[in-house]
């Protein structure tokens, strides 16, 4: 029977752990020496969580939870809008990777969110926004709206066949969150 090497539960906790040592940090370090890429290149990756986020450079996930290389297991694209590639992409850290938690991280200030309420883009920024509006619907509210492309975002994700069999299976986990530019805080919705 399959396992992850630690449960959601536990991945959550080290996040928020990770998170709150952020917000308290004057400064932040991780080892990046040449024995610790070494090691990583040899040992290969067992990333505790996976994490969908945005690609905002304000939002930078190995920072905010203090984590370091090999750690998360990080997909970026503008909005944190899901489609089969970044399903492709869950899937294989959820199954080859034994990673058990799934974090769909938004962000306050979102230029993605912004643009799908208040602007009409066109080109392949369209494919984005167009998929923000229907997450948002007529929202006005700039955090409600962000929160809703997250819980979006979620629900894509645990609709996927592979996830939910292995939600029910071994206990993987889909958690929604945002995170604060200003205060640096991560809120699990």
């Amino acid at each position: 029977m399959k396992s992850y090497r630690i449960t959601a539960e536990e991945a959550k906790k080290r996040l928020i752990t990770g998170n709150q040592k952020y917000i308290e940090s004057d400064g932040l370090t991780s080892s990046v020496s040449p024995d610790t890429l070494l090691r990583f290149s040899r040992s290969g990756q067992q990333p505790y969580a996976i994490i969908i986020t945005c690609s905002d450079s304000r939002v930078v996930p190995e920072l905010i939870f203090s984590a370091g290389i090999g750690d998360l297991f990080v997909i970026r694209v503008a909005g944190n809008v899901i489609d089969s590639h970044q399903l492709g992409s869950i899937e294989y850290a959820a199954e080859h990777l034994g990673t058990g938690l799934i974090v769909v991280l938004g962000h306050d200030h979102c230029g993605a969110v912004d643009a799908a309420m208040n602007h009409e883009p066109d080109g392949y920024i369209k494919y984005i926004t167009d998929e923000i509006v229907k997450a948002i619907g007529d929202e006005k509210d700039e955090v409600k709206a962000c929160c809703l492309n997250v819980k979006h975002s979620c629900d894509i994700i645990k609709h996927s066949l592979q996830i939910q069999k292995d939600e029910e299976e071994y206990g993987l986990k889909v958690l929604g969150a945002i995170y604060h530019l200003e205060s640096g805080e991560v809120e699990f919705l």
